[in-house]
């Protein structure tokens, strides 16, 4: 390969591990033209000495942060400074095997923009993961594909380990929290064809990890801050007021029906008509206003009856959770609707985004 190959590597406190790193990227990257790049948070424990002494043996250059803290702004800070055309970015425990980077770079070859390398795909996995570490991944992948949809083509959008092309990914739109910083790069950048590779997640052999619960809720608020710069929140936000509009409707129906159309008798399909009246309005503000640049290719009627079946069993969802939690589980009756409420919303809005207007 011509271009120029750099490896970010984000560092805090693993002395022990930089010696074995360098040397087993070294090998990897044998007869390529590489640079490594340790971006170091200032750590006490003798890892930005350790980097430096190893400089004269391999092409590597230490860059010390003092003042800001974080894996995923690391990696922007390295990338700033990068001389490469080609980005790779793993981390210094050795849970990244570098033995895998020619994988990646063979699918750069191949032509692929972006590649990740993957633990959840056949011939990846983390074998050593306990139980709960299995829980907590799953969720998060989950969470990931579920509020960002475009994530969904990639089955490993979180993993630490990846490679793309430089001129994909303008530094100055790149605004991580946290240290998901794959999931930014992804969703930020301009990426054609986005690959996986395998890989088998190793165990750390020296340090501690940097896994902690604020890492978590960070996780979340980069999830939230990615969903409002890809203009998901906004279709999220904009659903829920056509939502809310759907429950002056209903009520509006109803009340005209029963108080000035001669149905005070026939209250029951009175109800029913409301809640069809409803869920026609709410489709045509949501097709005009939410989801206007996502009806292409799909016929006016058939969008219409997606949304009513979906709709229709969102209510059967409210009702069957207002039911299991009042009469199985005593709970109070208010509180079970609002449950219920906001299930049938979710659900609406899901499975309406990615099947009505898909």
């Amino acid at each position: 390969m011509e271009d120029k190959i750099s490896i970010i590597i984000p560092t805090y406190n693993e002395k022990d591990n930089i010696a074995p790193l360098l040397a087993r990227v070294d090998k990897a990257l044998s007869g390529y033209d590489y640079e490594i790049l340790i971006v170091d948070d200032n750590s006490k424990d003798g890892t930005i000495e350790a980097a430096s002494s190893l400089a004269s043996r391999y092409p590597v250059k230490v860059i010390v942060r003092r003042n800001e803290r974080g894996l995923a702004t690391a990696v922007v800070h390295g990338l700033k400074s990068a001389a490469g055309q080609i980005i790779g970015v793993m981390d210094a425990d050795l849970q990244h095997p570098p033995e895998v980077l020619p994988d990646l770079i063979k699918a750069i070859q191949d032509g692929a923009d972006m590649v990740v390398a993957s633990r959840y795909i056949e011939g990846g996995g983390c074998p050593n993961w306990g139980l709960s570490r299995r829980i907590i991944s799953k969720v998060a992948l989950m969470i990931s594909h579920l509020l960002l949809p475009s994530t969904r083509a990639v089955k490993d959008p979180l993993a630490g380990f990846f490679m793309f092309r430089r001129q994909n990914v303008d530094p100055a739109k790149l605004k991580p929290i946290g240290y998901k910083i794959s999931l930014e790069v992804m969703l930020t950048g301009s990426f054609q064809r986005v690959v996986e590779v395998p890989y088998i997640f190793e165990d750390r052999s020296a340090g501690q990890s940097k896994l902690n619960p604020g890492e978590q809720v960070d996780y979340l608020k980069h999830l939230f801050s990615l969903m409002a710069r890809t203009g998901e929140l906004g279709m999220l936000l904009k659903f829920m007021a056509v939502g809310l509009s759907g429950v002056v409707v209903n009520e509006g129906v109803y009340w005209l029906l029963t108080r000035f159309g001669g149905m005070a008798v026939y209250d029951y399909l009175a109800v029913v008509v409301g809640i069809e009246v409803s869920i026609i309005t709410n489709f045509v503000l949501n097709d005009t206003f939410t989801f206007a640049k996502r009806r292409a290719g799909k016929s006016f009627m058939g969008r219409l009856l997606r949304f009513n079946l979906i709709c229709l069993a969102g209510a059967a969802i409210q009702w069957g959770l207002f039911m299991l939690f009042t009469r199985v589980f005593g709970v109070y009756d208010l509180l079970s609707n609002f449950i219920g409420i906001v299930v049938a919303f979710l659900w609406n809005y899901f499975v309406n985004r990615n099947w009505t207007w898909k």
